[in-house]
């Protein structure tokens, strides 16, 4: 699976007395690392939606290309290494699982950070999510997102409605009440593609 763009790609291993695995080199480091853009610096709305766009497009390829769909269950920051041209790398597979035949998805506990989140902080997740879901009902998502998104989204009515069709995608994604309401990974991946080729045809 490391031959995928959007995966780290294992190089190897060094049979040192606790094993290494030696990965490719990515030269901006992991995401949530504040300091790797520069001082006052951020990434902008094009390229977190590049960056969201080819993540989905690599768990879709998780999930699909393989006999056996792999489930990656600890997805977050920490894990996605970018590149020198903003490429994101998922990586950190320990606690991935593949779906057994003949089953659609997989019986299992959350696992990792996320599952620390769910297990822990349940009534917030659902408290952040209702804060957010009324925000974008109400066209409020100046109130919600980055300043320095909205700032360069401005004042761009259509550029906004792609903002909010991002936000109304990540809030169907995290829909705890029923599982079954919530998009496959690869139609959650051509609804990135449409929102990005709109909002870039728009600026």
């Amino acid at each position: 699976m490391s031959n995928h763009k959007n995966v780290l790609k294992l190089l190897g291993c060094l049979e040192f007395p606790i094993p290494a695995l030696v990965h490719e080199y990515a030269t901006i480091g992991v995401l949530n690392n504040e300091n790797a853009f520069g001082d006052n610096e951020s990434l902008t709305w094009k390229a977190r939606l590049r960056i969201a766009k080819q993540l989905a497009n690599a768990l879709t390829y998780l999930h699909t290309a393989f006999p056996r769909p792999v489930i990656l269950r600890d997805l977050r920051p920490s894990c996605i290494f970018l590149d020198s041209g903003y490429v994101p790398k998922l990586s950190y597979f320990a606690l991935s699982i593949t779906i057994p035949p003949m089953k659609s998805h997989a019986e299992d506990e959350p696992k990792g950070a996320f599952g620390a989140l769910v297990t822990n902080q349940e009534g917030e997740r659902e408290s952040i999510t209702s804060y957010v879901k009324f925000h974008v009902r109400h066209s409020q998502i100046q109130t919600i997102i980055d300043p320095k998104i909205f700032d360069e989204v401005g004042r761009d009515e259509q550029a906004q409605v792609y903002l909010q069709d991002f936000l109304a995608l990540a809030l169907l994604c995290t829909q705890a009440s029923n599982e079954s309401d919530r998009p496959d990974m690869i139609d959650v991946s051509k609804e990135l593609v449409r929102i990005e080729k709109s909002f870039f045809f728009t600026c």
